[in-house]
């Protein structure tokens, strides 16, 4: 299965994207020659990682028939020093809010995501150390 995206130059460092049918601009900053109309590339890296598995775990969760109140999903990424810069890790963290979740269940759902579903978690492995951990909050998101 072949998946293909494209961009097209708009002005000085500006890039829209078109990603299944979705525009995207893309820019780089003030400092380096663009007009900041829109995210770099490179922290896209993380929103692929993010989406991904939190697409995933609230499928699993409610196949295991868990109700959430609320779910975040946050990726840190720390990148090198020199060039080319890249990202050497990543760390996910998981946020629930909801009354009583059972923990076994969300670890269960983060597990098959990062074993088994995730593509973009499978792929950067390979990379890099990819981490996470799980915050559990007892009431609703303010």
């Amino acid at each position: 299965m072949k998946q293909d995206i494209s961009i097209s130059w708009k002005d000085g460092m500006a890039f829209e994207a078109d990603v299944n049918g979705h525009k995207i601009m893309l820019d780089a900053g003030e400092q380096v020659g663009g007009r900041n109309l829109g995210p770099r590339p490179k922290p896209l890296m993380l929103v692929a990682l993010a989406g991904c598995t939190a697409m995933d775990v609230v499928s699993i969760l409610a196949k295991m028939k868990v109700g959430l109140d609320n779910f975040d999903v946050k990726v840190e990424g720390e990148q090198s020093e020199e060039q080319p810069v890249h990202y050497i890790s990543m760390h996910i963290i998981y946020e629930f809010w909801g009354k009583d979740l059972p923990v076994e269940k969300l670890e269960k759902a983060i597990s098959l995501s990062q074993e088994r579903y995730c593509g973009v978690s499978a792929v950067y492995r390979k990379a890099m150390p990819v981490t996470h951990e799980i915050v559990v909050h007892e009431s609703a998101k303010v």
